[in-house]
């Protein structure tokens, strides 16, 4: 008996009156063999082995990724290439999941690409789809790239200056030492874009290490769009954690924000410590008062 057992299902997608293009929503950062992708909430990996898309070199591959050979794989006959899928979710809090999608799929050289799909609360099979056939294709435009190096960002259409000392953490996720740090996604409907700021506030609320001492509803002014945020302290104080180590602070501010911006429906999440260099007149870091106004 073969080791894979590759079953072919009938993948339901979610149906959205609106085109599903993904590129309008896709960035890509090339990073030592992996590209890290973000779309609609996703951190997304690729990377291909030059292992044989047969039993033997499948196998191996799976035990890097920690998967065992038992595990329920199936074929999407969505990818226009030979492959098979395998989903895992972990709990994180309460009615809150991590969902892990793995595709596994034949280059045209006979190689492995692994296509690695990880989000918080609701995925959508038809953007994976899309975006494993594109990458395994090689049909993402150079222009979706962005460069390791950062001095300034596109963000929602507009560019963003960020000096020569941030960098990023992992795509779409940006660290200015003592000026704040962001994280943002573009998605597909802004209801998407919601859920994906309030899967972050959950993700925040279920860890350790400190405690929630404000939370509340406030207006802001985001990139000239009158909105609403969700505003949190979390404080560290008197605990001996790596972030307050690292960062010398006692408690974080964190703003969630979701909003259509230049007809872009725009998640991001901006923090900054109390140590950081605030502003008085803005009450915010450097990065943040680039990106929204409080009033």
């Amino acid at each position: 008996m073969k080791i894979f057992k590759i079953l072919t299902i009938f993948f339901c997608s979610m149906c959205f009156s609106q085109e599903n293009n993904i590129l309008t929503r896709l960035s890509a950062l090339n990073n030592n063999g992996k590209i890290w992708y973000n779309i609609d909430g996703y951190s997304v990996t690729s990377e291909v082995f030059n292992n044989s898309f047969d039993e033997k070199g499948l196998s191996k591959v799976l035990k890097k990724h920690k998967i065992s050979d038992s595990e329920l794989k199936t074929r999407d006959e969505k990818i226009n290439s030979k492959n098979f899928f395998l989903t895992k979710q972990q709990k994180i809090s309460g009615n809150s999941f991590q969902t892990n999608n793995y595709y596994f799929v034949e280059n045209p050289n006979k190689t492995i690409t692994v296509v690695w799909f990880i989000k918080n609360g609701k995925t959508d099979q038809d953007t994976e789809e899309k975006l494993v056939n594109a990458i395994i294709e090689n049909r993402i435009p150079e222009e979706n790239f962005v460069s390791m190096n950062i001095s300034s960002i596109n963000f929602a259409g507009r560019k963003i200056e960020l000096g020569s000392n941030c960098y990023w953490t992992f795509l779409n996720t940006v660290q200015c030492p003592y000026a704040g740090e962001m994280n943002w996604s573009v998605h597909r409907t802004l209801q998407d874009a919601k859920e994906a700021v309030e899967n972050q506030l959950n993700v925040t609320k279920s860890k350790g290490g400190g405690k929630i001492t404000s939370e509340e509803m406030i207006d802001i002014n985001f990139l000239d769009v009158p909105t609403k945020a969700k505003k949190i302290v979390y404080d560290f104080t008197g605990l001996t954690s790596v972030l307050t180590k690292m960062s010398g602070g006692k408690s974080l501010t964190i703003y969630y924000i979701a909003e259509n911006i230049r007809d872009q429906n725009i998640s991001c999440v901006i923090s900054f410590w109390n140590n950081d260099e605030i502003n008085p007149q803005t009450k915010l870091p450097a990065l943040p008062e680039k990106l929204m106004k409080l009033n």
